[in-house]
């Protein structure tokens, strides 16, 4: 049986993330958070490079966060696990890693800024992931704030199902208050620069109004998801603040709902707020689904729920190289509970490993713990072989819990050891921050030599090669970007491939026939086994599938990997003694490399989405420039003094931009800029690239 006092621990526990675009105060909203719980006691700021969860030298250098950093909390009789993530599109691989082990996040908006590219890219991680989330509309303190314009974003731009839980009095230097639309109260935050001290009051009469306007428009929305609330609703009985909070909490957990809140983190309003709503609206360890796996041995489904009395289940989701204890593994448990010096069962890797030291996180700071429990997020030293999104388990009910998926690079460039001295020791370093990132890939390429690193964009390549020179001591060139393109084909084909070898005893003999057709835009290789009557015996197909995965990753005009395509196994034979697993992987691979030539291989390129700000007076500067670099415009907006240029843009045509940026606008503009999607590349330039062997844009390093 559980015990109460276990069960009760895990109703009062919250494992949320921050998430947002760059810049709207994530990790400022985070320092405040440490602050008001108690956990620190004194407050960091960004910009002054002190903030305790931007602990890396590059953040506190950029003002900008990196790494995703886990911390844990009380606030009440609450304990919080909170990872606070990066905002920037290079590094969106800690936000997924995170949303995957995280029950509920809070998204944080600029109130001047309001929806901005990043902003959704994080809101569809959360969505995808099934994330419960609180909105909370910060930088109400700033020249242009706009809460209530954010909040018309928020509904029609992520979702219709969200309402504000709080409206401000005032805005820019004139905010002082929130209103509190469930208590029907005002928070009035007195002149303490702490934010310490605040008086609830009635509501000043002038806004009476319109708090009761927004408060109609709450309950009008709660009433449409809850039965309860709709009968009172129907028939007009008073409804009290305890129906709304049940209510809210309700829609919130099960309906999707997003209830909006506001504040100014660095002036320290509206976060203690926030951290009520986040006790009394987010979900326990309890009230999330249950993590789905399945059996290794019989590929049934299996269920793992957040009990300390089920076998041990956790996900790995972080590898962090620490310079005083080594390799860090973090961890989300499910189920179960977990001791040090126990042994685990790594099914992902098929390795038993033991647990040395488990700790609590708090940021790059440890806590040793005797042990963790289901609902728990930690650390431990001593795990050698497990990596990013793996499953570990009680060896005697294995299980293996869903993966993390993760984007693919869409740069690279060739990197080498400034001397000899530095080389052995640089392979070492880019294997442990392969290890640490999902997204940061190496590989040689034999034809020119060279070793090739690649990631999601040019500041985090930049930060890997800072963080080679800072933590390994490694000093290394690297050459200019080069853009990650990808082939596909332009219509079907049918293709016979044979592998067969005649030698003294065994020869090979494997024979395929397959159909090669253009598939749906992002839907990389889908192969589809239509043998039947047993032309190919069963335990060969495999083989077949792998041959054709194999080769999908280097196309016939420029070696580049192969994406979206259909190939279809229909027929094919055996030889009953010279036929083998090898044989028919050969064969694949050899009717996939003759029918790419033969299904129009086109070349494409990687398609960022792109967000200027610019102030007017250089807009006409600015547009013709990205006209320039083949950008497509999609629609120029206002916000508040600057325009907005939305588009689409090639990268390869992108790199220096910031520059050129800088210089056409004196400094006063900026961008954002994300992968968006893959097309064919003009004519004439992808006969530039094919002839060049593949490599435009790879410098000598």
């Amino acid at each position: 049986m559980v015990t109460m006092e276990a069960t009760q621990s895990l109703e009062k526990t919250r494992n949320i993330g921050i998430i947002a675009h760059i810049d709207a105060g994530k990790t400022t909203t985070t320092e405040r958070i440490l602050f008001y719980t108690g956990r620190v006691y004194k407050i960091g700021e960004v910009d002054e490079g002190t903030a305790t969860m931007d602990w890396m030298p590059q953040e506190q250098e950029r003002g900008i966060t990196i790494t995703a950093a886990a911390t844990m909390c009380k606030w009440k009789d609450y304990i919080i696990n909170l990872i606070d993530t990066p905002g920037h599109v290079d590094f969106t691989a800690e936000v997924e890693r995170s949303l995957k082990v995280l029950d509920g996040a809070v998204c944080v908006f600029c109130a001047v800024g309001g929806v901005e590219p990043q902003s959704e890219t994080v809101w569809h991680q959360a969505d995808k992931y099934g994330v419960p989330r609180i909105a909370f509309v910060n930088k109400m303190d700033r020249m242009g704030a706009d809460f209530f314009g954010t909040v018309n974003q928020i509904r029609e731009r992520l979702t219709p199902s969200a309402c504000p839980i709080q409206i401000p009095i005032g805005k820019e230097s004139t905010f002082t208050s929130i209103i509190d639309l469930v208590t029907m109260k005002a928070v009035l935050y007195e002149d303490d620069p702490q934010g310490l001290k605040f008086e609830v009051r009635e509501i000043p009469h002038e806004h009476i109004k319109e708090a009761k306007e927004y408060r109609h428009h709450l309950v009008e929305m709660l009433s449409e998801m809850g039965e309860r609330m709709m009968e009172k609703y129907v028939h007009d009985v008073e409804i009290t603040e305890e129906d709304i909070r049940g209510a809210l909490r309700h829609a919130t957990l099960n309906k999707g709902f997003v209830p909006i809140l506001c504040g100014a983190s660095f002036r320290n309003k509206g976060v203690q707020l926030l951290l009520d709503a986040v006790c009394d609206l987010l979900p326990s360890p309890l009230e999330i689904p249950p993590a789905q796996g399945k059996n290794p041995e019989t590929g049934e489904k299996e269920q793992r729920h957040a009990s300390d009395e089920e076998p041990f289940s956790a996900l790995a989701f972080k590898i962090m190289s620490d310079p005083y204890v080594g390799r860090l593994t973090y961890f989300r448990i499910y189920s179960g509970v977990l001791n040090s010096g126990a042994y685990v069962y790594n099914i992902s890797r098929d390795k038993k490993e033991r647990i040395g030291k488990i700790v609590k996180m708090h940021a790059n700071k440890q806590e040793i713990v005797e042990e963790l429990r289901a609902g728990d997020i930690g650390a431990c030293v001593g795990l050698k072989e497990t990596r990013t999104g793996d499953t570990l388990c009680d060896p005697k009910y294995p299980v293996l819990l869903e993966s993390i998926h993760f984007p693919d690079p869409v740069i690279s460039m060739a990197i080498e050891p400034a001397t000899k001295f530095d080389q052995e020791r640089l392979g070492l370093a880019l294997r442990k921050l392969e290890e640490e990132d999902p997204t940061f890939k190496v590989r040689y390429n034999e034809e020119t030599g060279q070793t090739l690193i690649s990631g999601m964009g040019e500041l985090h390549l930049e930060i890997i090669v800072d963080r080679m020179l800072r933590e390994f001591k490694v000093k290394a060139n690297v050459g200019k970007p080069e853009v990650a393109f990808k082939e596909t084909i332009t219509k079907s084909t049918e293709i016979v491939g044979k592998f067969i070898q005649q030698t003294g005893g065994h020869g090979q003999y494997g024979h395929v026939e397959i159909k090669l057709e253009p598939g749906q835009r992002g839907s990389g290789i889908v192969f589809i086994n239509k043998i039947v009557g047993g032309t190919i015996p069963r335990e060969y197909i495999p083989s077949v599938e792998e041959g054709i995965l194999n080769q999908a990753k280097s196309g016939s005009l420029a070696g580049y990997p192969v994406m979206d395509i259909t190939v279809t196994l229909f027929d094919g034979s055996f030889h009953p003694v010279d036929s083998s697993e090898f044989a028919f992987k050969m064969a694949a691979q050899r009717a996939l490399s003759e029918g790419l030539r033969q299904a129009g291989s086109i070349l494409l390129e990687p398609i960022m989405k792109i967000e200027v700000v610019v102030p007017e007076e250089y807009m006409g500067d600015v547009i013709g420039d990205l006209n320039s670099r083949r950008c497509r415009i999609e629609e120029l907006k206002e916000r508040g003094q600057v325009k907005v240029v939305h588009g689409h843009v090639p990268l390869m045509t992108m790199f220096g931009y910031a520059t050129r940026l800088r210089s056409l606008s004196q400094g006063r503009a900026n961008y954002t800029m994300e992968p968006a999607f893959y097309q064919e590349i003009p004519a004439n330039l992808a006969e530039e690239i094919i002839s060049k062997g593949g490599h435009h844009g790879q410098g000598k390093v």
